[in-house]
């Protein structure tokens, strides 16, 4: 059965793909959203496929857009039952995606942005088997009233995670990279994080090269940090 949702994709460079990069956008916005930083993180991962789906529903606040599920920033727990509902529909669209072009989850990445970072970090931490990497920016692990409750299938070898967010963010603040960082480690994933300064909800220059890399990185491929931006890599 096709899935239920699908959206813009950017094939390889050439040939077959070799990883599979999906982007989930964040509330109000749509899969067109992301999509274009495919383009700029090609010089990284030429081999890659990518792929940014339109979430599920229109938005409530923002009828032109959509939304994975509802917030009304008034219920604490909406955050949480929202992410268990969506999980079995874009499980099922990762499945499809990876079988289509002929890869196990050890050649996936999720990349998310806010409300698109609490289902890649749900539903990546869930798979049957690791993906390579989950990629947040300026989103929170979201956990329900007990501690999170990340399986400990993956063994030795976790997925990589790394999360960006802007210090001066108004939406969510930067507080949540610590503390969705420090859930993480409990849970015995190792979390790298990168706070952009003076940047309010939203994705700058920095870190979308720190993405690229830690995606090129992740998938085992070799990149020359210093050579591309002359800095330190991710924290």
């Amino acid at each position: 059965m096709a899935s239920q949702i699908d959206g813009p994709r950017i094939q390889p460079k050439a040939g077959k793909a070799k990883q599979l990069v999906v982007f989930l956008h964040g509330y109000g916005a749509d899969g067109n959203d992301l999509i274009e930083i495919g383009r700029q993180w090609r010089s990284f991962l030429p081999d890659a496929a990518f792929v940014s789906p339109h979430a599920p529903e229109r938005c409530a606040l923002s009828p032109n857009g959509r939304q994975w599920f509802p917030l009304t920033m008034r219920d604490p727990g909406e955050r949480w039952r929202g992410v268990v509902a969506t999980r079995p529909l874009l499980e099922s669209f990762l499945a499809e995606e990876l079988a289509k072009n002929e890869l196990d989850e050890s050649k996936l990445a999720l990349v998310g942005f806010s409300q698109g970072t609490m289902l890649a970090l749900h539903v990546g931490l869930r798979l049957r088997r690791a993906p390579a990497a989950i990629l947040g920016y300026s989103g929170v692990l979201v956990a329900g009233s007990e501690p999170p409750d990340i399986p400990p299938q993956f063994g030795a070898k976790p997925p990589a995670v790394l999360l960006v967010h802007g210090e001066e963010d108004s939406m969510i603040p930067a507080d949540a990279l610590l503390l969705s960082a420090n859930a993480l480690a409990k849970a015995d994933v190792p979390t790298q994080w990168h706070l952009s300064a003076g940047l309010d909800h939203g994705i700058d220059n920095a870190g979308l090269l720190h993405g690229g890399l830690f995606l090129a990185r992740s998938f085992g491929l070799s990149v020359e940090f210093g050579r591309r931006s002359g800095g330190a890599p991710p924290r």
